[in-house]
């Protein structure tokens, strides 16, 4: 009695186990599908300013002030330079000479005008001579005006000799040095105002395949970087379509280093398969297929989800993982 239930305990554990078996071998299974993948192609681009605004010199004169360098930071409104023109300081001091003499005219214009308005209540002079009074210290008053206006014109004058940064962004070259001299209108400092972006030059037959909005990869360092198309120009240039391409990060770039970008060139349809479905014997890389055996085939680039399959598989054939064979 004892060794027959020892043995349907037996019986019923290898029962438990070759179930077990089947579902391990079931769970191993899978079906090769045909996958559309998109193919990346490795470009170069170049790290170029978007928006570039030259600060320039208002007035001309010489710079006795640089306080900027290549790759500064400044930020909109901030000074770069100071240009000084020392003629417009003779300028100044001649018309605040000016308008003091005119103010020493009106004061004696004002006494006359006063004592002209007493003689002629008292009929001591004419009503005419009154006019003349009035009309003299007229005169003086707006000359005093004129001459305050255009001081206040030299005085801006001046004041714009500080050149000031028309955006925030990094100074990419500085076209001045301390003592030179400037005409108005002349650049002193370039600024990148926008940061930076990727400018690619692709083959026209990519063109097709280019779209705003696509994201491309940028780098191979280990640390890559993912950007995003914003604007594809619809002129072709000696045969390449530009693109621009825009990345955080890019301001520890140079501006003109070139970068390798890999962009989308076309979709295909392939095989992937997990590499726990392969193995290797003699430099030769094998596959298990169920009810067929053992198959040579070639696998290509690791692609998301597991290893591109060349050749050696077709859509419909039921791999099993070679440790549950």
């Amino acid at each position: 009695m004892k060794s027959l239930i020892n043995k349907v305990i037996y019986l019923s554990f290898g029962i438990l186990t070759v179930f077990h078996g089947h579902s391990a071998m079931a769970v191993s299974e899978l079906t090769v599908e045909k996958t559309q993948i998109e193919d990346r192609k490795a470009v170069f681009a170049t790290v170029e300013t978007a928006d570039v605004i030259g600060a320039r010199a208002r007035i001309g004169g010489t710079v006795t002030q640089l306080v900027v360098d290549e790759g500064s930071k400044v930020e909109e409104g901030s000074p770069i330079a100071t240009v000084i023109d020392t003629k417009l300081r003779l300028r100044m001091d001649a018309l605040e000479a000016h308008a003091d003499s005119l103010k020493a005219q009106k004061k004696l214009a004002a006494t006359a005008l006063e004592r002209a308005r007493k003689l002629t209540e008292t009929g001591t002079i004419p009503k005419k001579r009154l006019e003349e009074a009035e009309a003299g210290f007229d005169v003086i008053e707006r000359d005093l005006a004129a001459l305050q206006a255009e001081l206040s014109v030299v005085s801006e004058q001046r004041a714009e000799g500080v050149v000031r940064a028309p955006v925030s962004g990094r100074v990419t070259r500085v076209h001045v040095t301390e003592g030179a001299v400037i005409l108005p209108g002349e650049p002193v400092a370039t600024i990148a105002a926008k940061g930076y972006i990727l400018r690619l030059q692709l083959p026209e037959r990519h063109a097709r395949f280019i779209k705003v909005g696509n994201a491309v990869t940028v780098g191979d360092d280990g640390e890559p970087h993912t950007g995003i198309i914003h604007q594809v120009y619809p002129e072709l240039r000696q045969g390449r379509v530009i693109a621009d391409v825009t990345v955080a990060g890019l301001g520890d770039f140079f501006v003109g280093e070139r970068v390798r970008v890999y962009v989308g060139s076309g979709t295909r349809e392939t095989v992937i398969i997990p590499g726990t479905y392969l193995f290797s014997r003699f430099g030769v890389t094998f596959a298990m297929i169920k009810g067929v055996g053992e198959v040579v085939v070639q696998p290509g680039m690791d692609a998301p989800g597991g290893i591109e399959i060349l050749s050696g598989l077709k859509a419909g054939d039921i791999l099993v993982v070679p440790d549950a064979r």
